[in-house]
């Protein structure tokens, strides 16, 4: 990675130019970052990189323009994945799951930098939601949708298993949600005081507790009504299937480097248990829901923000994310 002049990125009919004000950093940019074999062979350099940001438009393609939902001085943040409209998934209402979704700092280019196009369709008013939350509204929404996903959560007993900023995230909107119990894990001793502040009532760290033990315990024997699972190693999901009740639900968010062996039989299907797997933030039911919990003051991530670093320190962001010392990381581009 590089910090380099570029042109300003030209604006079509329907788009909008954004200046960015404050762009998060997560670990698809870690992974882009140490040019692992995910990012090597998906990306296509030169790119500018980053996906999730929060800014003001500063002007409007004619068609953007002519809709009257945007104006110039709004202070927005935008849904990254850009889909294609067409495809089966995106005419019954999953765009999520677009078969042709391009990525913003991953297949085009994105936020870390002081503009970015972003077709009006994808941008979200912020509405006096401060800018900097803007800008992490794309992983809270991966957050939203885990925990949400299935309903049942008022009174309910959810077990977050990994305590990434995401996991903290989750655990604030279990809270929000009306759960009665919100058991966090992870090995990181950070992490899991991070996952204290939003909320967690236990925290648990497998390196010194019988994890699944404890939630049943905890539980009065029945095991976690739903697991989110944020974590994406095969441990992981061993804990996660184990950590549920009978007939409950397993949110599977994390994302494996290898391939989990499962007893399907003992784990799922004995279990009655129901499986989800969560990739990024429904379009744009989750937007709706996590726009509703901060404006409402239900939620509040700020928190699990422990880092700010200008752009051209991008390489002291990135090392306190490998270092294990950083909840969510953001760069200040233009405040």
């Amino acid at each position: 990675m590089v910090v380099r002049e570029v042109p300003e990125p030209p604006v079509g009919p329907s788009d909008v130019l954004i200046r960015v004000q404050y762009a998060g950093v997560c670990g698809t940019d870690l992974h882009i970052w140490e040019w692992d074999a995910w990012a090597s062979g998906r990306l296509r350099p030169p790119v500018t990189i980053g996906h999730e940001f929060a800014g003001e438009i500063v002007r409007l393609g004619p068609e953007a323009e002519a809709s009257g939902l945007l104006a110039v001085g709004d202070r927005v943040t935008a849904e990254g994945h850009i889909i294609c409209g067409h495809c089966l998934q995106c005419r019954i209402g999953l765009g999520h799951l677009c078969r042709r979704t391009q990525i913003i700092g991953v297949d085009r280019d994105g936020a870390f930098a002081d503009y970015i196009a972003m077709p009006a369709s994808n941008v979200i008013r912020l509405d006096g939601i401060p800018t900097e939350i803007g800008a992490i509204m794309d992983p809270l929404g991966n957050a939203v949708h885990t925990v949400l996903e299935g309903g049942g959560v008022p009174g309910s007993a959810v077990f977050v298993l990994g305590a990434g900023p995401i996991g903290c995230f989750a655990v604030g909107v279990a809270r929000a949600a009306g759960a009665s119990l919100v058991v966090a894990s992870d090995l990181n001793p950070t992490r899991l005081e991070l996952a204290r502040r939003m909320g967690a009532h236990v925290t648990l760290n497998p390196a010194t507790d019988d994890v699944v033990a404890r939630v049943h315990e905890l539980t009065g024997g029945d095991g976690a009504d739903l697991v989110c699972e944020m974590s994406g190693h095969p441990a992981g999901h061993a804990q996660a299937f184990a950590a549920a009740r009978l007939g409950g639900r397993v949110n599977l968010l994390g994302t494996p480097s290898r391939t989990t062996e499962v007893d399907l039989a003992r784990d799922v299907i004995f279990k009655g248990l129901t499986l989800y797997g969560v990739t990024g933030r429904k379009m744009y039911e989750t937007w709706l829901q996590m726009l509703r919990l901060l404006r409402a003051g239900q939620l509040d991530p700020s928190p699990v923000i422990t880092h700010r670093f200008p752009l051209e320190a991008i390489a002291d962001a990135i090392a306190v994310i490998k270092d294990g010392r950083a909840g969510k990381v953001i760069l200040e581009i233009a405040r």
